[in-house]
């Protein structure tokens, strides 16, 4: 799919436009399966198979502040993984402010769900799933990571995700998060979802392992959540690894993630034991 064949989304802001361009550009001649896990075009996921699969499985979430993003957004990034037997799924999720929070969430946990019924059929082990994302999609991976109330309802195991890759991800809203503005997809002031929106709230006891990204010039309140994050894991005994990305702001730290041969893939290939 491309752009275009989506319901029109909100109009994206004019600093994000070249990075959209950008990822565009660098998927060129990338094709993906297409496949629906809704009745929406928003929820579907792109698949792309390795000639050689080892079984692997490295799902990954848009960015785009929760109001625009495709998950062909994510294409760029599968050579770097399918060249490696990995197979790479990016997943798309309906969008605010027509769907508010959990809705981006719920469609990304049935998008998981839907991933570990059927990803053996596209060379995936079921048993070596990892998830990651990046911006809002690091947001939404790590919720899905720790939190443990989701997944009884849709028949699959709390601990088949095998390890979390949030890169610029956003792990704490309200008061304190540093955020400028209240995110359009939490809906109106005073209809209390700061709260089950944070990731950093819902760690409670053992989860699966962590792999952080960041860029070094990332937004500043970014890097801030990113260590009260890791922090957080660690206190409840987490396996949990931060990156700085050297000279990489917050859209460079999505393109570091895809780069052929480049350190982050390296660090995810080892984190999924490739």
């Amino acid at each position: 799919m491309q752009p275009k064949d989506y319901p029109p989304q909100d109009a994206l802001a004019e600093f994000a436009q070249p990075y959209a361009a950008e990822v565009m550009k660098r998927a060129d001649g990338l094709a993906a399966e297409d496949v629906l896990y809704g009745d929406d075009p928003y929820q579907s996921v792109g698949i792309h198979k390795p000639l050689h699969p080892n079984g692997a499985v490295f799902a990954f979430i848009h960015g785009g502040g929760w109001t625009n993003g495709y998950k062909e957004w994510n294409d760029f990034m599968a050579p770097a993984f399918t060249g490696q037997g990995v197979t790479f799924v990016s997943i798309g999720y309906r969008l605010a402010p027509m769907h508010l929070f959990p809705a981006g969430l719920e469609d990304c946990a049935s998008a998981m769900a839907w991933i570990y019924k059927n990803i053996a059929d596209y060379g995936g082990d079921a048993q070596r799933i990892y998830l990651g994302g990046h911006s809002a999609g690091g947001h939404y991976a790590s919720l899905l990571a720790v939190k443990k109330d989701w997944q009884v309802a849709l028949d699959v195991p709390q601990g088949f995700i095998h390890g979390c890759v949030p890169v610029s991800g956003v792990y704490r809203f309200g008061d304190g998060s540093g955020l400028s503005t209240r995110p359009r997809f939490l809906g109106e002031e005073g209809s209390g979802q700061t709260g089950p929106a944070s990731s950093i709230k819902h760690i409670n006891g053992a989860t699966c392992p962590f792999l952080m990204a960041h860029g070094d010039n990332d937004f500043p309140h970014l890097i801030t959540q990113a260590e009260e994050m890791e922090a957080a894991l660690k206190a409840t005994g987490g396996s949990v690894e931060r990156v700085t990305l050297p000279g990489s702001d917050h859209f460079g730290a999505h393109y570091a993630s895809g780069e052929t041969g480049g350190e982050l893939p390296k660090k995810i290939l080892k984190f999924m034991a490739v």
